[in-house]
């Protein structure tokens, strides 16, 4: 699976009508490679989430391309999850039909759609809570669950748009080390929105630094010595920060 955004602009309607058109994201050239883990980081309004929207399948760029392995994203596609800050979780439905409705939705057949959603409950520590309600969980839980659900489609592209903002610190750094195992297990495309730049160094091996509005790449950090659990207390690690800190501070959005 490749993903590559090519010239890629997107316009906005006005709100008024004696407004501009809102330039989301001008001329956007980024390429995501198979197995590829890829943070993007950047101030609020420069396009990040809509960048995810493009590659997703649920917005169409207004010139330029999104392509996954050369052909055009025109809709979703079966092997691309997206998983959302709020979660998208229905609360009228048990934590197993939640975690089954990607495969529902795409027919499987009803013994392999039980097989993925049991297995993927399991990988995330929540097959004792099959029968519950996301109301009934903790927000790390129904975070959890939301992780579940795209797990069990077994994609190839996982798009995140800031999943563990909501989360208080111990929380949010307990699922970046999930976010980080699943990736390593499965080695699927990834592709994570965040403003946290610890999060970013962590889980990217690639960070993508975006201006403000217009979006558009300003800066690209390597990052290969990412990858284990042990990485966030190396001193390498904080260097990386620091740098992703000062290309922030250049861009124009300082990020906590």
């Amino acid at each position: 699976m490749k993903l590559e955004f090519s010239q890629t602009t997107v316009l906005y309607p006005p709100v008024n009508a004696s407004d501009e058109l809102l330039c989301a994201l001008d001329r956007l050239t980024l390429c995501v490679s198979d197995g590829e883990a890829v943070t993007i980081i950047g101030p609020s309004g420069c396009g990040k989430s809509t960048a995810l929207r493009l590659a997703s399948g649920l917005l169409a760029p207004s010139s330029g391309d999104v392509l996954v392995d050369g052909q055009p994203v025109v809709k979703p596609r079966q092997s691309t999850a997206l998983v959302l800050q709020d979660f998208g979780l229905l609360p009228w439905k048990s934590v197993y039909a939640n975690a089954e409705l990607g495969l529902a939705i795409h027919r499987v057949d009803r013994t392999e759609r039980k097989r993925r959603t049991m297995a993927a409950l399991e990988k995330v520590g929540l097959l004792d809570f099959a029968s519950y309600y996301p109301t009934e969980l903790s927000g790390g839980m129904q975070q959890r669950l939301a992780l579940a659900r795209a797990i069990a489609l077994d994609v190839d592209l996982l798009l995140l748009d800031e999943p563990l903002s909501a989360l208080d610190a111990l929380l949010r750094e307990d699922l970046q080390n999930l976010l980080l195992e699943l990736w390593l297990d499965r080695r699927h495309a990834q592709v994570l929105v965040t403003h946290s730049i610890e999060e970013a160094v962590f889980l990217g091996q690639r960070i993508i630094v975006m201006a403000t509005r217009p979006g558009r790449v300003v800066y690209e950090m390597d990052n290969p010595d990412m990858g284990s659990l042990e990485y966030r207390s190396s001193e390498l690690y904080f260097k990386r920060c620091l740098e992703l800190r000062e290309a922030l501070a250049s861009a124009g959005g300082e990020e906590r």
